[in-house]
């Protein structure tokens, strides 16, 4: 969903040795990823000169990441974000508890590591194969939401009304990345989450006279 970080945020449990491995292992495929992609373009970026630039085996690649495009999209804060929300007061109102973690989002991915972010939503503009990834991966991430916006509402996590509600918030955010990154990454992007939120809260804004 958001672009990842090697490590656990400062307020979180420190992971043990074998994750904290895998993580670096994860970075490590992304980061030789992102650089091949910088020089050559994500089409003539191959699996190959991945785990060459990474320094671990065409396999191992594909055991963290099922195919070229999961590089570009996978990443640890899913279920991180999960937990913010389960976090949040229960007498919160619901419209301030999806914004705050929404923004917390948006400061994980996009803030703490912006240049990966934008080359991330350029891809995602750009490249067909890597859109329609994430159009399946949103089926996962959807899930996850689900399971926690039915224990803080009370409500059945797979009826339809949780289901249309959770992906639209995901599809939102997809949006607003899309969005930023067709305009040149111009935007402030907490805006543009800010704006999405508005619709999704509020309706579509009146037509200007």
């Amino acid at each position: 969903m958001t672009a990842a970080r090697t490590g656990a945020p400062a307020d979180r449990p420190q992971l043990g040795l074998r994750e904290r491995k895998k993580i670096k292992t994860r970075e490590a495929i992304r980061a030789a990823m992102y650089a091949l992609v910088r020089e050559q373009g994500y089409d003539a970026t191959t699996i190959d000169q991945i785990a060459e630039s990474a320094e671990v085996s065409p396999s191992t690649v594909f055991r963290y990441f099922p195919t070229k495009e999961d590089i570009v999209l996978t990443d640890e804060w899913d279920p991180i974000l999960v937990a913010e929300l389960r976090a949040r007061p229960a007498d919160e109102p619901w419209p301030e508890t999806v914004r705050y973690v929404m923004l917390k989002a948006a400061r994980m991915g996009i803030k703490d590591d912006l240049e990966v972010a934008r080359l991330r939503t350029h891809l995602m503009v750009q490249v067909p194969a890597v859109r329609s990834r994430m159009m399946e991966s949103m089926s996962v991430t959807g899930r996850m939401f689900s399971e926690a916006i039915g224990e803080r509402t009370g409500l059945d996590p797979g009826s339809l009304e949780v289901r249309v509600y959770t992906m639209s918030l995901i599809g939102g955010l997809m949006q607003a990345s899309m969005y930023w990154a067709e305009n040149g990454h111009r935007d402030d992007f907490e805006a543009l989450l800010n704006r999405s939120l508005d619709v999704l809260e509020h309706g579509l804004p009146s037509r200007k006279p």
